[in-house]
């Protein structure tokens, strides 16, 4: 009896050796991914979000992985191309949770592409940390699915920030009341148009100029000409980097002079100083960190020794801030149940390389509004929660 029973037990150690199996699943936590590697949004992803995932798994495997109930499991990544397409990015999900059998999700980049699978990530109980997505309605969203956090914030938090960073120039005597708003026809550019608008208005600002151009457009020359001829005092664009760069681009062709010139996401890259090197400086826009913060200035530092990427000034603290969310309510939890770490996430602050992060409404009141490009650094000029802004300073005309 005894000699059959270590005979089976022989035989099942080797079935499991050959598979990889119990022992495999056991020894790896799965993450999955799926966000743009080609596509108008993939330049930005390849900045903010792939690199910040990439230096997360490297971290949390160098310290021989996730602490779940006393057993440390290393990270395995299984990841997906969206192609910038929010019904690829539904079936990269799909794909994910029920063929892959990941343990977790990493967000989806961008505002659109995470709305587009918060319901299909919300029906299957899996925590949904969004930190690429600034939308208006994330407290009904966060009702709606309880699994869901948005690390953001509002759009209305990013249109006041604009406003707040314009009222303190003209404050000092940097610009007067004229502005020009453009915005990208995407869930984002529309979302912070529709607040954005009011919010100048209300603050005594005048719109001399709007418009609203498609995701990829291939050229803007037009509306900066357009724009130019209303003669604002500054220019406002809640744009994504693809326009971000097209529209800085045609503004130094056309020499359209403004006190404050604000665009959208990419302002923060670093190639944007590349690309425009000392006509960057005095240019706004979405985001900004505090450059006198240690943790960001190190986490930095390792993003780019370990990707060789350069971070930008905003999304890549943001990006690895949510992964560092998500890890701590894992080693909280104890357990990869989800459930178990949706409540864990809501219970307690996490500390993150941004700040603590405080997810009891499932909603992050603290962020950095407004960047501004000073002495070869997006500096943060504009905040909600945070402090440490500079005061801005008016644009130089632009250098060619």
């Amino acid at each position: 009896m005894f000699k059959r029973t270590m005979m089976a037990l022989a035989a099942s150690a080797v079935a499991i050796a050959m598979t990889g199996g119990i022992a495999a699943a056991q020894q790896t936590l799965k993450i999955g991914a799926s966000a743009p590697k080609t596509g108008p949004l993939a330049g930005g992803a390849a900045v903010t979000h792939w690199p910040s995932l990439q230096l997360w798994i490297h971290d949390v495997n160098a310290r021989g992985g996730l602490n779940v109930g006393g057993k440390k499991l290393k990270v395995e990544l299984v990841e997906y191309d969206d192609k910038t397409n929010p019904e690829e990015a539904v079936k990269n999900i799909q794909r994910l949770i029920t063929v892959d059998k990941v343990d977790f999700l990493a967000a989806p980049y961008s505002t659109g592409i995470n709305l587009a699978t918060a319901p299909i990530i919300a029906k299957s109980g899996y925590p949904h940390v969004a930190t690429s997505a600034a939308t208006e309605n994330m407290a009904e969203f966060a009702k709606r699915w309880p699994n869901s956090f948005w690390i953001l914030g509002s759009s209305t938090e990013y249109a006041e920030g604009v406003v707040q960073a314009l009222q303190t120039a003209q404050k000092a005597g940097l610009i007067g009341k004229r502005i020009a708003v453009v915005n990208v026809a995407d869930a984002f550019g529309l979302e912070l148009a529709a607040a954005g608008k009011p919010a100048l208005k209300k603050a005594g600002f005048e719109i001399v100029y709007e418009a609203s151009y498609p995701l990829g457009a291939q050229d803007l020359a037009p509306v900066i000409s357009q724009a130019k001829a209303a003669k604002p005092d500054a220019f406002v664009a809640f744009s994504y980097p693809g326009d971000t760069f097209a529209l800085t681009e045609q503004a130094q062709i056309q020499d359209l002079e403004v006190g404050v010139f604000y665009v959208g996401v990419g302002a923060a890259f670093p190639a944007f100083a590349g690309r425009f090197k000392d006509a960057a400086t005095g240019i706004m826009g979405i985001g900004g960190i505090n450059m006198s913060s240690k943790e960001n200035l190190d986490f930095r530092r390792r993003l780019k020794e370990v990707t060789k990427v350069e971070p930008d000034y905003w999304g890549s603290a943001v990006v690895y801030s949510g992964h560092q969310i998500l890890e701590q309510a894992i080693e909280r939890a104890g357990t990869t149940d989800r459930a178990a770490v949706i409540a864990a996430i809501r219970k307690t602050p996490a500390k993150t390389v941004i700040g603590e992060i405080d997810l009891s409404t499932n909603v992050n009141s603290k962020n950095w509004t407004v960047g501004q490009w000073q002495d070869g650094a997006f500096h943060g000029v504009a905040a909600k929660g945070f402090d440490g802004a500079k005061a801005p300073i008016r644009k130089p005309a632009w250098k060619k």
